[in-house]
């Protein structure tokens, strides 16, 4: 039997052609195409193409005429129970039993629908119980753009920008918590609903994609303190985390991290220069105590600056999240169903040895 390993940390899972993290290079490619010439040249449903078809001529489709369940205006919630409940509304077929060109056709639907999903929510959560209509969604020129109508009846070109450079950034990442997770119910054969609900499921945990939702509080407390320094300081003597540095996999600078950077100077974000005096004090003070290990700025620190702009309230970061990442889960579960091999790692038992029932006790 292998070494254990904690986490699974270090243990090759699978082998993909989607995602290139070069971790000591600070770049990111989606099919060998480093992220930097895609921001700004395409929007997101050409990425989704990209990562999903090899094609960046490929785009996702327009969601099709629909009526959800009713929703709580708790956006990871609602994703997660409407994505599975559209599986068994639309008659998915399992993906052991469709061909690839179906699964396809499938998670292409279900992708532009989880966004509009969120964006029905949000809406929910704003207070506003009446729908946009169709047609006025329809005006959109972008996914980008068709979310924001669809949330709040308009679109300001900031905040298109904003979470449309968002959603290209954090599109795929190799093997995270909730591609994993797609991919081992892609791996049973399940519908691509089942797989996709699973992965919304995964990230709705705190610990994979929901910092940016703690970033911005914790901007404020050091902007409110006037004395990054000593809050640092304090906070690591505290054994506390300062979120949105270190990184399991980039030992060089998070890449997306520098454009979500550069995009949040461009758009004006008011917290830009706490954020930037904050980095350089936090990097300075993790490299003094972890010269071990390097604890970069990761994709969630400016994340969350750049949502800020487009005026997303912190909770709805991980549902946000969820949008991004449908291209990157959808171009796993098709890659996984390609192996056709369920996944069954083994466990090592480490509890009592043979006992009486006696031993045990009533």
């Amino acid at each position: 039997m292998n070494e254990f390993r904690p986490g699974l940390e270090g243990i090759v899972a699978v082998e993909t052609e989607i995602a290139e993290p070069d971790s000591e290079g600070g770049v990111l490619r989606y099919r060998g195409v480093d992220i930097e010439e895609l921001v700004g040249q395409y929007p997101y449903e050409n990425v989704w193409g990209l990562l999903v078809d090899d094609d960046l001529g490929s785009v996702m489709p327009d969601p099709e005429p629909y009526e959800p369940a009713p929703l709580t205006g708790n956006a990871p919630a609602d994703l997660q129970a409407e994505t599975a409940r559209l599986a068994g509304e639309w008659k998915l077929g399992k993906l052991n039993e469709i061909s690839d060109e179906q699964a396809r056709e499938d998670l292409g639907r279900l992708s532009s629908q989880m966004m509009g999903i969120v964006a029905r929510s949000a809406r929910l959560a704003d207070g506003a119980a009446d729908p946009i209509p169709d047609d006025v969604v329809a005006g959109g020129r972008t996914a980008a753009e068709k979310f924001l109508l669809r949330w709040r009846g308009e679109a300001d070109p900031r905040h298109v920008k904003a979470i449309d450079t968002y959603w290209i950034c954090t599109a795929e990442h190799g093997l995270n918590a909730s591609t994993f997770s797609a991919r081992i119910t892609a791996s049973t054969g399940a519908d691509c609903g089942a797989a996709l609900s699973s992965a919304v499921g995964a990230l709705s945990g705190p610990l994979h994609g929901g910092a940016p939702a703690y970033v911005k509080p914790m901007l404020e407390e050091v902007a409110a303190m006037g004395d990054p320094e000593t809050w640092v300081r304090d906070r690591l003597d505290a054994g506390k985390r300062i979120m949105g540095f270190g990184h399991r996999v980039y030992r060089a600078e998070d890449p997306r991290s520098r454009i979500l950077k550069r995009t949040a100077r461009e758009l004006g974000s008011p917290q830009i220069e706490i954020a930037e005096r904050l980095e350089e004090v936090a990097l300075a003070e993790l490299e003094r105590r972890h010269p071990e290990r390097p604890l970069k700025t990761n994709v969630e620190y400016y994340s969350a600056l750049v949502l800020d702009v487009a005026q997303i309230p912190p909770p709805l970061a991980p549902a946000m999240f969820a949008c991004s990442r449908v291209a990157g889960w959808s171009a796993h579960i098709l890659e996984q169903k390609r192996t056709g091999r369920l996944f069954r790692p083994a466990a090592r038992y480490v509890g009592p040895a043979s006992r009486s029932l006696e031993s045990v006790g009533a």
